[in-house]
């Protein structure tokens, strides 16, 4: 269940704001049974907040022609880290995201 909460954020693909509504689903849904799914589900929560935090700072890069790349290397990060912590999860690895600002302690 703790990987879900990782792998919950590839919604982002199907519906808006999915990055954030998975995690937070399986989170709220999960928390209380799992010990581990509360830890793992505020870490990917922050992360993705984060996340979204970023590219908006990249997008109002996008004026200097910064942005575009800026916004990509954003969104490949994400899906790096993302899976990447999906699969530490599985191993039973707590996983620490990188550069995650701690909205949720």
């Amino acid at each position: 269940m703790a990987m879900l909460c990782h792998l919950s954020a590839l919604a982002m693909f199907i519906i808006p704001f999915g990055r954030i509504l998975g995690p937070l689903i399986v989170w709220l849904i999960k928390r209380d049974q799992y010990v581990e799914v509360d830890r793992q589900g505020k870490d990917a929560i922050n992360f993705h907040l984060s996340i979204y935090l970023y590219a908006i700072v990249a997008s109002l890069f996008i004026i200097v022609f910064l942005g575009i790349p800026m916004l990509i290397a954003v969104g490949v990060f994400s899906l790096v880290i993302t899976i990447l912590a999906s699969v530490k999860s599985n191993n039973g690895e707590r996983f620490v995201y990188p550069l995650a600002i701690r909205f949720f302690q």
